[in-house]
C-alpha cells in the first residue's frame, strides 16, 4: 500500500483524507479523530507485580521469582526429560507439520566494487519445507550413519559451521547416541579453534564445506580429529580447498552419512537429563573461549520457561533463524520453536531483507519470502533497522514523514498511557496509514520478537514496538545458564529491564561492597546478580579452578551462578541492569567509571556505530575509540565542503574528530554523564567491528582485551595528546 518511491503512506486512505480536508487537515483528523476515542477508554494504569521475594534458604542476599509459579518450572510436560525425548515427542505429535525451511540457491555471482574489492550475490528462490517426521528419520539416520562411520560414542562430536537446517539435524541425531555435542563459532580464530578441538578431544568434526581449507591449514595441529563431515547443500565443490595434509582423516559428506546410517540402522541409545548434552564454546570476549557444560536438564528447562511466556506458541507460528547457532541464545529459541511445533525457515544475516548486501538485486530478502510471524534479534541488528527506517522518512521528507512524526508520538502516548492496548482503534488507523510499509521490511506478520545478547535500549525498543507493531521480549542470561535467567512479558509496556525471572530460576541480588552496590540500598536493593535454579550448567570444561570461583551450591543443593553483572529490583519485580564488575575502572582520584554505561549512552550519537571506552587509572579522563557511520559521516562531510580521497582519510581529519567529538559531548551531556565521563579525546577507526575481524563476538559484544591489543599505539597517542 505504498507509494511507488517507497513512502510509508496509503495513497487510497491518505488521498481521501487530503481530498476532503486539505494537507492539514488530514494530519489533524489522524491526530484528533483516534484520540477522541482513546478519551473514553482512559483509567489509571495499574502496575502488575512480575516477581514476587522468596526465601532461598540462606541469609545472603535478596530473591526473587516469576510472581506465576511458586515451584521451578524443570519440564514443558511430564515425560521430557532431555532434548531427545522433546524432540522425539514433538516430531511425533507434529509428524506432518512443516518443520524445517531452506530456500533454494538459483545462482551466484560475483560483483567488483570500484575499489577493487570483490562480493558475492546470491539468487535465491522460494523456501522449499520438510516435515517433522521427515526430519526426525533424517536424525535417526544421520545418528545410526556416525556409528557406521567408525565414531565412538564415547567421544565428542563438534559442529563448526553457519546457522542452518543440516546443523540442527546433527545436533538432534547425536542425542540419538547419547553423544555430546561441542558447539564452535563459524567467526572463531585459528588458535581459539585449535584450543577447542583439542580440549575436549574431538574425533568427529561436522562443518559446512567453506570451512574444509581452514581445517586443512591446521590439520597438524589438531591432535586427536579422525572424521570430518561436511554440509554438501551450499553449491560449493565438495572438496574445494582440501588438498592440504589430511593426516589420515576420513572426510564424508553430510548425505553420504544419512545414506550409509539408511541402510545400516542403529539401536538408539538415549540419554538421561543429567548426562552432558552440550560443551558451548563462549565467543571470547577475554583470551581463550571457555567451554560451558550443558546437561540435557539444563536445556530442557530453560525451553519450558520460555514457553510460558510467548503468548499463542503453536504450528500456526513461522519462526525466522539466522543468528549463529553455537551461541546459547538462537539454540535456546530453536529448541523452544521445535517443542512448540513451529516452522523454522532458515535465513542469514546478509539475505535477510531485499536489500541485504549478499542479496542480488530483484530478488527477495528471507524475511520477505518467509513472512515469519516470530524471530530472534540483537540489539545491534535492531539498532541498524530503526537507524535505517528514520533515514528513509527523513529521506521521504513532506507528507509521509509529517504522517511518521505524529503517527509515532500518538502510538508512544498510547503505549506510555494508562489505556495500552485498548480496542486498538488509534493503531488501527496509523498502522493503514504509517507503519504497513515499514513492516513488509520483515514480512509484514511479525507478531513477537525475541531479543537478548546484549542490553537493548528503551528508545529503541519503543521504536520496534511501534514501527513493527510487535511486543519485544527481551531475555536476560548466560550461556552458564542456557539463557535462562529473566524475560520481558508481552503485555507489560515499560521499557529499561529485562523482566522477572524465568519460571526455571530464582534472581539473587548479594552486595558488591567495593563497588557501593548494596541490597539495603534504597528505593530498590541492588548488588551482583546471582541465578539459580534448573538452567545453571555443570561448570566450565576442564576447568575446575573457574568453576569454583563463580559457580557455588547452597545447603539446600541448589546450584548458583555469580554473573558479574550488577542489577537492581523494579518495584513490581523485574530486574534492571545497571552496571558490570569487570567494566568498573577506578581513577587516579578515586573515581569509578563504568565503561558500559559510557558506551551505551554516547551510542545515541548519530555518529557513532560503534564505541569503546578506555579508561586508564593513571589518569583522571577516560578516552574512546569509535567507529563512525559511514553514511553520517559521508554527508556531514559533503554538507561541509570537506575533501577526502576515502573514508579512512576522513577519519583522519581533525574536522571529522572535531566533529564527532562534540556530538558525544552533547550525548553526553544530555545523558547526565559526569566530565570524567565524557571522553577527553577519541580516536575514529575507519573499519568496522565484525566477528570476522576478532573485535566482536557473534553476539556483537566488544571483546576488550582484543580491540585495546590491536589499538594499543592509539590509545596511548590519546592520553599523550591530553596532557
Amino acid at each position: 500500500m505504498a507509494d511507488s518511491e517507497g513512502g510509508f503512506s496509503d495513497p487510497s486512505i491518505l488521498e481521501n483524507l487530503v481530498a476532503s480536508y486539505g494537507v492539514v487537515g488530514a494530519v489533524v483528523f489522524g491526530a484528533l479523530v483516534p484520540l477522541l476515542f482513546s478519551i473514553i477508554l482512559v483509567g489509571k494504569k495499574k502496575v502488575k507485580q512480575r516477581g514476587v521475594p522468596v526465601e532461598v534458604g540462606d541469609e545472603l542476599g535478596f530473591a526473587m521469582r516469576n510472581s506465576r509459579y511458586t515451584e521451578l518450572v524443570e519440564v514443558p510436560w511430564e515425560g521430557a526429560t532431555t532434548i531427545a525425548a522433546l524432540f522425539e515427542q514433538s516430531c511425533t505429535k507434529h509428524s506432518r507439520d512443516p518443520f524445517l525451511g531452506t530456500r533454494k540457491l538459483i545462482n551466484r555471482e560475483f560483483v567488483t566494487a570500484g575499489d577493487g574489492r570483490k562480493f558475492e550475490k546470491v539468487h535465491l528462490g522460494e523456501y522449499q519445507w520438510e516435515t517433522y517426521g521427515e526430519i526426525f528419520n533424517r536424525a535417526c539416520n544421520f545418528a545410526s550413519g556416525l556409528i557406521k562411520l567408525g565414531h565412538n560414542v564415547d567421544s565428542h562430536v563438534a559442529i563448526f559451521s553457519d546457522t542452518q537446517a543440516e546443523w540442527l539435524i546433527a545436533f538432534q541425531g547425536c542425542f540419538r547416541q547419547n553423544i555430546t555435542i561441542v558447539t564452535i563459532y563459524a567467526s572463531l580464530g585459528e588458535d581459539a579453534l585449535i584450543h577447542s578441538l583439542n580440549e575436549t578431544q574431538i574425533s568427529t568434526l561436522i562443518c559446512d564445506s567453506k570451512q574444509l581449507k581452514k581445517l586443512a591449514s591446521i590439520s597438524s595441529r589438531l591432535e586427536i580429529l579422525k572424521n570430518v563431515i561436511y554440509f554438501d547443500n551450499d553449491g560449493t565443490a565438495s572438496d574445494s580447498g582440501f588438498s592440504g595434509d589430511l593426516r589420515n582423516w576420513t572426510v564424508s559428506s553430510f548425505s553420504e552419512v544419512e545414506k550409509l546410517g539408511k541402510e545400516n540402522p542403529v539401536h538408539p541409545r538415549l540419554p538421561s537429563k543429567t548426562d552432558i548434552a552440550v560443551v558451548m564454546y563462549t565467543s571470547g570476549s577475554t583470551g581463550l573461549p571457555k567451554g560451558v557444560m550443558m546437561t540435557h536438564g539444563n536445556i530442557v528447562a530453560t525451553a519450558a520457561a520460555v514457553m510460558t511466556v510467548i503468548p499463542e506458541l503453536g504450528s500456526k507460528d513461522i519462526y525466522l533463524a539466522y543468528l549463529p547457532l553455537a551461541h546459547v541464545f538462537e539454540l535456546a529459541a530453536e529448541i523452544v520453536m521445535m517443542s512448540a511445533g513451529v516452522a523454522i525457515g532458515y535465513g542469514s544475516a546478509l539475505t535477510l531483507t531485499d536489500t541485504s548486501n549478499k542479496i542480488k538485486k530483484g530478488t527477495k530478502g528471507d524475511a520477505s519470502m518467509l513472512k515469519p510471524t516470530l524471530m530472534a534479534t540483537v540489539p545491534a541488528i535492531l539498532d541498524r533497522v530503526r537507524d535505517g527506517v528514520l533515514k528513509q522518512v527523513e529521506a521521504k521528507g513532506g507528507l509521509a514523514k509529517k504522517l511518521f512524526n505524529i503517527g509515532y508520538k500518538r502510538r508512544l502516548a498510547a503505549v506510555e498511557g494508562s489505556w495500552f492496548g485498548a480496542w486498538g482503534l488509534e493503531r488501527v488507523f496509523w498502522d493503514a496509514i504509517v507503519f504497513k510499509k515499514i513492516r513488509s521490511l520483515l514480512g509484514g506478520r511479525i507478531r513477537f520478537m525475541l531479543c537478548g545478547g546484549a542490553p537493548l535500549s528503551g528508545d529503541t525498543q519503543r521504536f520496534i514496538n511501534i514501527c513493527m507493531g510487535a511486543p519485544i521480549g527481551q531475555g536476560y542470561g548466560l550461556t552458564e545458564t542456557c539463557a535462562g535467567a529473566t524475560f520481558t512479558e508481552p503485555d507489560d509496556p515499560n521499557v529499561g529491564h529485562v523482566g522477572p525471572p524465568l519460571p526455571c530460576a530464582f534472581i539473587k541480588l548479594v552486595s558488591w561492597e567495593e563497588g557501593g552496590y548494596k541490597t539495603s540500598d534504597k528505593p530498590m536493593p541492588r548488588g551482583e546478580v546471582v541465578i539459580g535454579g534448573f538452567s545453571i550448567t555443570a561448570g566450565y570444561f576442564n576447568n575446575e579452578e573457574k568453576t569454583k570461583e563463580v559457580y557455588k551450591v547452597d545447603e539446600r543443593g541448589m546450584r548458583w551462578f555469580y554473573t558479574g553483572d550488577i542489577g537492581q529490583f523494579q518495584p513490581n519485580g523485574c530486574l534492571e541492569i545497571i552496571d558490570r564488575k569487570k567494566d568498573i575502572v577506578k581513577l587516579q582520584h578515586g573515581e569509578y567509571i563504568s565503561l558500559g554505561k559510557v558506551e551505551a549512552a554516547l551510542m545515541g550519537s548519530n555518529y557513532v556505530d560503534n564505541i569503546m571506552v578506555y579508561a586508564d587509572p593513571l589518569h583522571n579522563y577516560c578516552v574512546a575509540l569509535v567507529v563512525p557511520s559511514h553514511q553520517v559521516l559521508e554527508e556531514w562531510a559533503e554538507a561541509a565542503g570537506i575533501k577526502y580521497k576515502d573514508f579512512s582519510e576522513l577519519c583522519n581529519k581533525e574536522e571529522a574528530v572535531g566533529e564527532v567529538q562534540q556530538s558525544l559531548s552533547k550525548v553526553a551531556k544530555a545523558a547526565k554523564l559526569d566530565k570524567f565521563e565524557t571522553p577527553a579525546k577519541i580516536k575514529l577507526v575507519a573499519e568496522q567491528w565484525t566477528p570476522e575481524s576478532g573485535l566482536v563476538t557473534a553476539a556483537l559484544k566488544l571483546k576488550r582485551e582484543q580491540i585495546k591489543n590491536k589499538f594499543k599505539d592509539d590509545l596511548v597517542k590519546l592520553y599523550e595528546r591530553s596532557m
